[in-house]
């Protein structure tokens, strides 16, 4: 029989992010304005997270797309530099049974994922994950979340997820999870809903 697991999304729920961030420091070293820099590197957004471009690539495009002037050491820290804590999370995670297994699931690029579990104490309660740029498919194709099901060996109905966005929740509810659509301005309803889960287990 399978065991009761939770699984997580990253961007927005684990940490906040906001690339304007990245945007305003590369506009501060280099010839672009943020407003540009975003427009320029956006498109590169979508292969990195895929897997379709990897870390190394990104760093040397983008630094000649922006014109960047400093190093990739640097390109690469305020590429990453987006993310914030999210503490009401960390609270959450930390009063959950430490046995209760929890798992990851983020569209995510190399550069970003490395980045945020060796930066963020929060990740230290997950213990595996499955991330878009390894398996070649994006949220909200079901087939990353099959890939997950199979990586993590999850049963959806005895899995708890958690999500930002509408259009990963109806993916996830199609297959069986049990979804929660995740607002880090409204915390209190994701304790609320975890409890009453875990009463019911």
């Amino acid at each position: 029989m399978s065991s009761p697991v939770l699984l997580c999304d990253i961007g927005n729920v684990l940490v906040s992010f906001d690339f304007s961030r990245a945007a305003a420091r590369f506009a501060e070293i280099g010839p672009l304005g943020k407003d540009e820099v975003l427009r320029v590197l956006d498109p590169l957004k979508g292969p990195l997270e895929s897997g379709a471009l990897m870390g190394d690539s990104f760093v040397e495009q983008g630094m000649q797309m922006i014109q960047f002037p400093g190093t990739k050491d640097e390109f690469s820290d305020i590429w990453c530099g987006i993310f914030s804590r999210n503490e009401a999370m960390e609270k959450t995670l930390a009063a959950l049974d430490p046995e209760l297994p929890k798992h990851l699931l983020s569209n995510t690029s190399d550069l970003h994922k490395e980045y945020l579990l060796r930066t963020f104490p929060v990740f230290g309660h997950f213990t595996d994950g499955v991330y878009s740029y390894l398996a070649k498919s994006m949220k909200p194709e079901r087939s990353i979340f099959e890939t997950a099901i199979a990586q993590l060996n999850l049963d959806p109905a005895q899995t708890f997820y958690i999500d930002d966005l509408g259009p990963n929740i109806e993916t996830a509810l199609e297959l069986g999870f049990q979804a929660f659509h995740y607002r880090m301005d409204d915390h209190a309803s994701l304790d609320s809903a975890l409890q009453q889960w875990i009463s019911g287990l």
